[in-house]
């Protein structure tokens, strides 16, 4: 019992659709092959799926660029020719738009000016007031950042200077041992100094038992004739009879 006669019309399902194509694609590039081998015949296939992907079969001797080529000279078609023109086209048009910036990049450095009118003129000289302006505020603006940038920099190396100045005071303090002041009108001095080695330096102990009283006796202050005032010359004859 043979087959049944195949209605050739568009297959709905998706799969068998693709399993159709999958086979009778094969037996095609079979037949085209056999074709080839039995008739010596130069043959070109060229099968597109319904997804986009390509399929094609060239005879053994031959090559499907030769065929298509081939084909050319013997239908007298031109499958490049449209897109030839296109690229005239499309470089034609480059060359018109590049011939024309670079005129205007002439006219914007002062050159060929002759052949503009008064009104391009006028536009002219606005583009380039606008462009000046623009470039005037972008520089100011960068000057801007830089200063303060540069204010940020100084007050930095300030901060840094100040903290090594503290640290190198610190240093020195502790090199010279400090541990009490020495007072000499107003004049620090390390306590290694003792009075016998500087005689004219009092430390803030020694200072503490004596007050500054007046000359005129009427002028002193009741209770004070214990302690021994501290009087101009004083520490002077003090320090001669030591000195003696």
């Amino acid at each position: 019992m043979g087959r049944g006669k195949i209605e050739i019309k568009r297959i709905e399902n998706t799969t068998n659709r693709q399993v159709t194509f999958s086979k009778r694609r094969s037996g095609l590039l079979k037949k085209a092959h056999e074709l080839s081998v039995l008739c010596d015949a130069e043959l070109g296939l060229i099968i597109f799926s319904s997804t986009g992907k390509l399929f094609e079969y060239a005879t053994s001797t031959s090559s499907m660029r030769r065929i298509i080529e081939r084909y050319q000279k013997a239908s007298g078609a031109r499958l490049f020719e449209f897109d030839n023109q296109h690229l005239y086209s499309e470089m034609t048009r480059m060359k018109n738009e590049n011939e024309r910036l670079q005129t205007n990049l002439r006219h914007m450095m002062g050159e060929d000016l002759t052949s503009l009118t008064l009104s391009e003129l006028h536009h002219l000289e606005q583009q380039l007031d606008v462009g000046a302006n623009r470039v005037r505020t972008r520089k100011n603006q960068l000057m801007l950042q830089q200063l303060d940038n540069l204010r940020r920099k100084e007050r930095l190396l300030e901060e840094q200077n100040n903290h090594l100045c503290r640290l190198l005071a610190e240093h020195q303090a502790a090199a010279e041992g400090v541990t009490e002041p020495m007072v000499d009108f107003g004049v620090f001095f390390p306590a290694a100094e003792t009075p016998r080695e500087n005689p004219l330096h009092l430390t803030l102990s020694q200072l503490q038992a004596y007050r500054l009283q007046p000359t005129q006796p009427n002028l002193q202050e009741s209770g004070m004739q214990q302690r021994p005032a501290l009087q101009l010359g004083y520490i002077h004859e003090q320090v001669s009879h030591t000195l003696l």
